[in-house]
């Protein structure tokens, strides 16, 4: 298992599909993995620390985790089957461990509130593309704001349709 983090949540151009990037933290690979609108919005507002006035589901889950007891040790991208990912959730509870078969969007939107590591298997990384420093336009700034970003995010599912993901 390969240590990653949260790099980012895009929209991928050529389908118009909430993206995540997670990178190695010892290496140069990028696992990208394309979610669905909703765990995407859920995702930046974790990052973003949104506060919301009722809880998002994410932060239930997190809620009841801690009224539990339970600690979200880990999150694992285990495999993948057919194109989908799967994650498991690496809980401790009261001594005993538990692993709890998640969506990696659920799981990173849960591991980003929780401040838990992520994990992916070593055979999905290995195959992730390297990271690749492109030189930078002048004429572009050096990153954008988390805020404009999160902005350009919203801003794409006002306008998303149904029809956009035939």
């Amino acid at each position: 298992m390969r240590e990653v983090q949260l790099t980012g949540v895009r929209v991928d151009l050529q389908t118009n599909t909430p993206i995540v990037l997670l990178e190695e933290v010892y290496g140069d690979r990028t696992l990208p993995i394309f979610i669905g609108s909703a765990e995407a919005s859920a995702i930046a507002f974790a990052l973003e620390g949104v506060e919301v006035p009722r809880p998002m589901t994410h932060d239930l889950m997190n809620n009841l985790l801690d009224e539990l007891g339970a600690e979200l040790v880990r999150v694992v991208i285990s495999e993948v089957k057919d194109g989908t990912y799967y994650a498991e959730l690496h809980v401790r509870a009261h001594g005993d461990d538990h692993v709890v078969s998640s969506r990696p969007s659920d799981a990173i939107a849960l591991a980003i509130r929780s401040g838990s590591p992520m994990y992916v298997a070593d055979s999905l990384i290995e195959n992730a593309p390297r990271l690749i420093e492109e030189p930078e336009d002048e004429s572009t700034t050096d990153n954008e704001a988390p805020e404009e970003i999160v902005d350009e995010f919203l801003e794409f599912l006002d306008n998303v349709r149904p029809e956009d993901f035939e």
